[in-house]
């Protein structure tokens, strides 16, 4: 959710060859003017505009030769917008201060530089998702959204039982959060449980006891199931993640 796989300066233009990848991308300029062409399809952006394009999009660019843009790559952000488009800038700096810090933050060698991508990486969509004036999120979905948030904390929720108390298919559901929020409910659920555990474990002693009674505050029944997943999205065990974050910036 909101993963940051790879932030980069550009200082050229892209050319005329159609690209395509398997992320989303996402470019903010800093400086210049250009266009984004798909197909049919001619984005123009400028000084501070975002260009977000979807995964599998056959896309190239034309742009002056002043153009410099930092390009942002996503894997499941949490969004409900399906095509390519542009949000013009506001004038204020916040939006480039995302991206900057996507930048610096993977260009570093920090080992926990993971959950600080993940921040950026949300800070960029949720700018996306309040300036888009495109589709909005169905009352449904955000009414899943919201239970997940209230009860993703408690080991003991089911997140089948609210689904299926729902009034509508089980399958639908599921499909609907999936189209609209980038993911499925269960992996938005789990992303939040180990986000929030990177979060806490940053504030921890890092001890094995404290592990475990995170893994617990953060709604997993077994600390062994946790480490598992937590080392499968941040590349380190919670231990070393924690440990690690405490050291000061090279």
């Amino acid at each position: 959710m909101n993963d940051v796989v790879y932030a980069a300066h550009l200082t050229a233009p892209h050319g005329s060859q159609p690209l395509l990848h398997e992320q989303w991308e996402f470019a903010f300029c800093l400086l210049g003017s250009g266009e984004y062409s798909l197909g049919g399809q001619t984005l123009s952006f400028g000084k501070g505009d975002m260009v977000a394009v979807p995964p599998c999009t056959p896309h190239c660019s034309l742009t002056d030769k002043g153009l410099k843009i930092i390009q942002v790559f996503m894997n499941q952000p949490t969004l409900w917008i399906k095509d390519p488009c542009v949000v013009h800038g506001d004038g204020s700096p916040h939006l480039q201060a995302a991206f900057e810090g996507a930048l610096y933050h993977y260009r570093s060698d920090r080992p926990a530089k993971a959950h600080l991508l993940n921040a950026y990486g949300g800070l960029i969509v949720c700018y996306l998702a309040a300036f888009h004036s495109g589709q909005t999120i169905s009352p449904v979905v955000l009414e899943m959204e919201g239970d997940i948030r209230a009860h993703f904390a408690d080991p003991a929720y089911e997140l089948d039982a609210h689904l299926r108390a729902l009034p509508f298919n089980y399958d639908y559901l599921r499909k609907l959060f999936q189209r609209e929020m980038g993911v499925t409910p269960l992996q938005y659920l789990n992303n939040l449980r180990l986000y929030t555990a990177a979060e806490a474990l940053l504030n921890a002693e890092g001890t094995a006891g404290s592990v475990t009674e995170i893994a617990r505050m953060c709604g997993f029944r077994e600390p062994l199931y946790f480490s598992r997943m937590f080392k499968k999205k941040y590349g380190l065990s919670p231990t070393h993640y924690a440990a690690a974050g405490k050291r000061p910036y090279p």
